[in-house]
């Protein structure tokens, strides 16, 4: 009975997921991102931190989205686990601070002491970052628990070995050809009406949806988000940053990694009109290919009106094929990264866009579109 429900209703049920799965509405999110960071900036150490860096030297990994759980059928963390562990392994060698942007345990669909038992080993090496004071660590709406539950902070020092402080957001500031650049960093998810701390959301994934899922063996993470438009709430959260002087946003929440302000699909249709103007058709060909293929897909050709490489998005580390991505910042250059098995089981680093701070800068003179 359990496999002719999946054959049935495992599709149906993920395409209503990612239809319904978040519900922002634009003045809610943009009240909700000024508000905390005024308070950030009048306030540092209440809600988040204020990090100087030097942009040559500063190395950061922002990495969000594990949703670690009990390893049932609805741990969506299961399969990616051998590459985040790697991928600590590799930042924590080369003195990378790691912000963990937020829902890194799946607390609407299990309770702690499962996702704690379970999850011993990235416990550890995310431990390794706090004992040398390079690891921050924010909250998201699955794992609202460490900020609101009054013994979330024992159970946190009982998982870490040490006091472990929660934030909501973080300001790193630097300077780029002697101007101020900030960046600002949260998970994404405040104003969303149904996950910015709302009871019903929890409850219907608590009751209804996690067990649905665990039944069904569902993983609505697939990597095809990485070549959509960008979702709603992307969209809103370019249309606050666009408007900020000087200051890149960096979200997660969504799971669709961001880069620039474009998805993967949107920056080949920008280097398809850089190559057309250029005359190069090898390149054009190229890109025309790629794009065919996910046009064959179902997703619409359009015309991109401009943009201002003002946000990011680290996309998740619960793909359904094991794949993470998340954003590095270091030697000078943003780059978005995803970390893949290789064809011999193999975690590898892989480089998916990358861009130096004073081209981002650059694009930041632009006005908004």
């Amino acid at each position: 009975m359990r496999r002719l429900l999946q054959k049935w209703l495992k599709q149906p049920l993920i395409n209503v997921a990612n239809k319904y799965s978040s519900r922002p509405d634009i003045k809610r999110v943009h009240a909700a991102l000024t508000d905390l960071y005024n308070s950030l900036i009048t306030d540092p150490g209440k809600r988040g931190l204020i990090i100087p860096f030097d942009a040559a030297t500063g190395k950061f990994v922002i990495l969000s989205d594990q949703h670690k759980g009990a390893r049932n059928s609805a741990d969506d963390f299961t399969l990616s686990e051998k590459n985040y562990l790697a991928a600590l392994n590799y930042y924590y060698e080369q003195q990378y601070h790691y912000i963990n942007l937020g829902d890194s345990e799946e607390l609407w669909e299990n309770g702690i002491i499962g996702v704690t038992k379970y999850n011993k080993a990235t416990f550890t090496q995310e431990a390794q970052f706090l004992q040398r004071n390079t690891f921050i660590k924010i909250f998201g709406n699955h794992d609202l628990y460490w900020d609101n539950d009054p013994l979330a902070g024992v159970v946190l020092q009982q998982i870490y070995g040490q006091p472990v402080k929660i934030y909501e957001g973080v300001i790193l500031q630097t300077k780029v050809n002697g101007k101020p650049l900030g960046i600002y960093l949260t998970h994404g998810h405040q104003g969303d009406l149904q996950s910015d701390g709302n009871w019903f959301s929890k409850w219907f994934v608590a009751n209804v949806w996690g067990p649905l899922q665990a039944y069904l063996a569902i993983n609505p993470n697939t990597p095809a988000t990485n070549d959509h438009l960008k979702t709603l709430h992307n969209e809103i959260m370019y249309q606050w940053s666009s408007r900020q002087n000087n200051l890149l946003l960096i979200t997660g929440h969504t799971h669709q990694p961001v880069f620039r302000s474009l998805t993967h699909l949107e920056r080949l249709y920008i280097d398809l009109e850089t190559a057309q103007k250029q005359g190069d058709q090898q390149k054009i060909d190229q890109l025309q290919k790629q794009i065919n293929k996910h046009v064959s897909k179902g997703e619409a050709q359009f015309t991109f009106p401009g943009y201002r490489p003002s946000y990011f998005n680290s996309g998740c580390c619960c793909f359904d094929d094991g794949d993470i991505t998340g954003i590095e910042i270091s030697d000078g250059q943003m780059r978005l990264i995803k970390w893949e098995y290789s064809a011999a089981g193999v975690p590898e680093r892989i480089i998916l866009d990358k861009s130096n701070l004073e081209e981002i800068m650059a694009g930041l003179a632009q006005k908004p579109q």
